[in-house]
C-alpha cells in the first residue's frame, strides 16, 4: 500500500500531516530532512512477516514461562 500525505506543518517533533481529510501526527525524524511544509510525500506500507512471526514466537514463550504451573 502506498499513502499519500500532504505535510501541513512542523509542531516540536513531530510532523502534523493530512490523509482522506484528517490531520495526523507522525514522528519528525521518519521523515527526509528536506521535508518542508506544503510537501507531499509518499509512504510505502509493508507488512515484514518473517519479523512479524518472530515476535510472536517470543511472545508466546514470554507467555509459557510467565503461566507455567
Amino acid at each position: 500500500m502506498i499513502a499519500i500525505l500532504i505535510v501541513d506543518r512542523f509542531e516540536g517533533d513531530w510532523a502534523v500531516v493530512e490523509f482522506e481529510g484528517g490531520t495526523f501526527n507522525i514522528p519528525k525524524a521518519l521523515f527526509p530532512q528536506q521535508v518542508r511544509e506544503g510537501d507531499v510525500v509518499k509512504i510505502t506500507i509493508i507488512v515484514d512477516e518473517e519479523v512479524t512471526k518472530d515476535r510472536k514466537k517470543r511472545v508466546e514463550k514470554l507467555a509459557d514461562e510467565f503461566f507455567e504451573d
